[in-house]
């Protein structure tokens, strides 16, 4: 399987975690886990995660010698896309647990128990990243 191809693979799954992040934590609950994500973080990774989505397919679309295609809106989208990937690792913050006479038991939801499917998720975009990273500065997308 060539390098580009897994780019566009982990491009799509990319996408799919920014989306599953903002349905799953934007209910009422904040999700399962030990504390609750705030608002700006869930909005950081939201906003950067679309932004960069859209900037990076649009230069993996385009050819180089045009707008979409140029350099730059790859670096921008790079840039968004760790923007997103260290907002997934303080999403994971809240399965820290909390020790002390006042802490309090971890929320579940119906989508999974316990963190696994956030850990994977996040700790996969930041290899995506990284991934999307080698394959822009060796020039393989």
């Amino acid at each position: 399987m060539s390098t580009e191809v897994i780019i566009y693979i982990l491009t799509a799954l990319a996408g799919v975690v920014v989306v599953l992040t903002r349905l799953r934590l934007s209910r009422d609950e904040g999700g399962a886990g030990q504390y609750r994500v705030s608002n700006p973080v869930l909005n950081v990774h939201t906003v950067a995660g679309v932004l960069a989505l859209v900037l990076w397919v649009l230069f993996l679309a385009f050819p180089e010698d045009s707008v979409p295609g140029d350099p730059v809106v790859g670096i921008v989208a790079l840039a968004l896309w760790w923007v997103v990937a260290v907002a997934g690792l303080l999403v994971l913050l809240r399965w820290l647990p909390s020790r002390g006479r006042h802490s309090v038991e971890a929320s579940e939801d119906t989508w999974s128990e316990g963190p696994g499917l956030s850990v994977l998720a996040h700790v996969g975009m930041v290899v995506g990243v990284l991934v999307f990273t080698w394959g822009y500065l060796t020039s393989a997308v």
